[in-house]
């Protein structure tokens, strides 16, 4: 059997899911622990006492996974969750690179919602699931 591929395969339409590209049919289990470690964050924040003012922001360059606010303080949250420690801790994954690209988008995000110059903060939520145990640690001010 020959199989013609899709002029558009792998193109988010207009009006299609966000994230779920035309001919996608399945979740990645790296979207779905992604997902779960985001609603993980989520409900850690909020339970100290932050409050999510966005959910997975996206722009044209790209995404941010938790806005918030605690006390006066604007806080961009990045969330990196691991199912184990194979790959090294979850914070580990935010290297000068990805801190730079997050440091652009929250610029993009403050330029679609001016907040009057309170101060700015950027944390990392990291959310490690190994061996069945839930761990979720909170990084202040990580970049």
């Amino acid at each position: 059997m020959i199989r013609t591929p899709s002029p558009h395969r792998g193109k988010v339409l207009p009006g299609a899911p966000p994230g779920r590209p035309v001919g996608s049919t399945t979740v990645r289990v790296s979207d779905a622990l992604g997902q779960f470690g985001e609603q993980v964050a989520a409900r850690h924040l909020e339970s100290a006492g932050l409050v999510i003012l966005d959910r997975n922001w996206r722009c044209a360059t790209g995404e941010l996974d938790i806005v918030a606010r605690d006390a006066g303080c604007l806080v961009f949250c990045e969330v990196k969750t691991r199912s184990s420690g194979a790959f090294g801790s979850p914070a580990a994954a935010v290297g000068p690179a990805k801190a730079a690209r997050i440091r652009r988008l929250a610029a993009s995000w403050l330029a679609a919602h001016p907040q009057g110059g309170c101060p700015v903060r950027f944390d990392v939520v990291a959310v490690s699931r190994a061996g069945g145990a839930l761990s979720v640690d909170h990084l202040r001010a990580a970049f």
